[in-house]
C-alpha cells in the first residue's frame, strides 16, 4: 500500500511528471506589461530604480508594443508622465496630452492586437503628487475629483484605449466614469477598477518612473486602503463591482494574496493583481548581488499571485519572462 505521503512525494520524481500533475499554470496570457510614456524626450530614459524599464518616446513606446505583442503578451497598462503640471492635472484629459497621445499612436499602430489599458489618475498630472483635486487645506476633495475622472475616462476612451482603470481609490469612482462612458455612447468600454489599492510602501520606483512627488510628506492614507485591513477590502471591492467594476485589482499583488484568494471564492468577475515597482525592485536588486535567482523568485511569485485567484497579472517581469515562456 505504501504510506499517503509517499504517494505524494512519487508524483515529484521527474520534470515531466510535476509538469504534469502542476495546479496552477502559468502562461504569456496571463501577464499585462506596464509602460511610461514621456512627454518631451527624443529618447528613452532610464529609470533607476527599475533596471530594464524606462520612459519611453511615443515612437518607442509602439516598438516596445509590438514586440511585446509579437511575444504573445495580451495587453499592456499605459502611463503618461507629461512635460508640466498644474493643481488639477489638467493634461490628463486634455485631447494632447501624452496618453492621449500615445493611445491614439498605439492603436493605429497595432490596433486590435494587444488590449490597450489606460491608467485613470491625477497624480501623475497634477503638482501636488496627490490622485485628486486638492482643497486649501490640503485634503483630497473626493465629489470634484469624480468629476475629473470623468473627463478623464473619455479623454482616453476617445483615444482608443480599449479598457479604462482608475486608479485613485476615490469613493464613487466607477459609477462615475460608468456614467459618463455610457452617456458619450462609450458603453462598450470596460472598467477595470483598482479596487483595493493599499496605502503600501512599495510604490517606490513608481513615483520615479512617473516623476511624482507627493506633497504632505507623501501620505495618501486618507484615501487608499490601510494594509491592516482585509476586511475593508473586500467591502470597497464590493462597492466597485455594484457600480459596475468590469473588473477588479488588487495592489500590491504578493502582499495581499489572502486579499485575492478570497475576492476570488465570492466573485465571478475576472480579477488582476498588480505585482508593483517595489516588488519588482526588490527581486532586481537581490539578483543582482547574486543573493537570489532572479527569474526564478518572479515566476515563483507570479504562480502563487495566479494560485490565489488572480486571472491575470501587471508585472515589470513581463517581457523577461514572456521570452522565459516561449510566447
Amino acid at each position: 500500500m505504501g504510506f499517503p505521503e509517499r504517494r505524494l512525494r512519487r508524483l515529484r520524481s521527474t520534470p515531466a511528471l510535476r509538469r504534469l500533475v502542476a495546479e496552477t499554470r502559468l502562461s504569456v496570457d496571463d501577464l499585462v506589461a506596464p509602460l511610461f510614456v514621456r512627454e518631451g524626450v527624443d529618447e528613452p530614459v532610464p529609470i533607476r530604480s527599475m533596471p530594464g524599464h524606462q520612459q519611453h518616446t511615443v515612437a518607442s513606446l509602439v516598438l516596445e508594443a509590438k514586440r511585446l505583442s509579437a511575444l504573445g503578451v495580451p495587453a499592456l497598462v499605459l502611463f503618461g508622465v507629461p512635460a508640466s503640471k498644474d493643481p488639477l492635472g489638467r493634461g490628463a484629459s486634455d485631447p494632447q496630452g501624452i496618453a492621449q497621445v500615445a493611445l491614439r499612436e498605439l492603436r493605429s499602430s497595432i490596433g486590435d492586437e494587444m488590449v490597450l489599458v489606460a491608467d485613470l489618475c491625477l497624480d501623475e498630472y497634477t503638482d501636488h503628487g496627490h490622485c485628486g483635486i486638492v482643497r486649501p487645506d490640503g485634503t483630497v476633495d473626493n465629489d470634484a475629483t469624480l468629476e475629473r475622472y470623468a473627463e478623464i475616462a473619455l479623454a482616453q476612451a476617445e483615444a482608443g484605449a480599449h479598457v479604462v482603470a482608475p486608479s485613485g481609490m476615490m469613493d464613487g469612482q466607477v459609477a462615475a466614469i460608468r456614467s459618463a462612458l455610457d452617456g458619450a455612447g462609450l458603453a462598450s468600454v470596460p472598467i477595470l477598477a483598482y479596487a483595493a489599492k493599499f496605502a503600501s510602501a512599495l510604490y517606490g520606483p513608481f513615483r520615479e518612473a512617473v516623476d511624482v512627488t507627493i506633497a504632505g510628506g507623501g501620505d495618501r492614507r486618507a484615501y487608499q486602503e490601510d494594509p491592516a485591513n482585509g476586511r475593508e477590502a473586500q467591502a470597497e471591492i464590493d462597492l466597485d463591482v455594484a457600480e459596475g467594476a468590469d473588473m477588479i485589482m488588487v495592489k500590491p499583488a504578493i502582499t495581499n494574496l489572502d486579499v485575492i484568494a478570497r475576492a476570488r471564492a465570492r466573485l465571478e468577475v475576472p480579477i488582476a493583481a498588480y505585482q508593483v515597482s517595489g516588488e519588482y525592485a526588490m527581486v532586481k536588486a537581490a539578483a543582482a548581488q547574486g543573493w537570489v535567482e532572479g527569474a526564478a523568485v518572479a515566476i515563483e511569485q507570479l504562480v502563487s499571485i495566479k494560485r490565489a485567484g488572480a486571472d491575470f497579472i501587471l508585472t515589470y517581469f513581463a517581457g523577461e519572462l514572456a521570452e522565459a515562456l516561449g510566447g
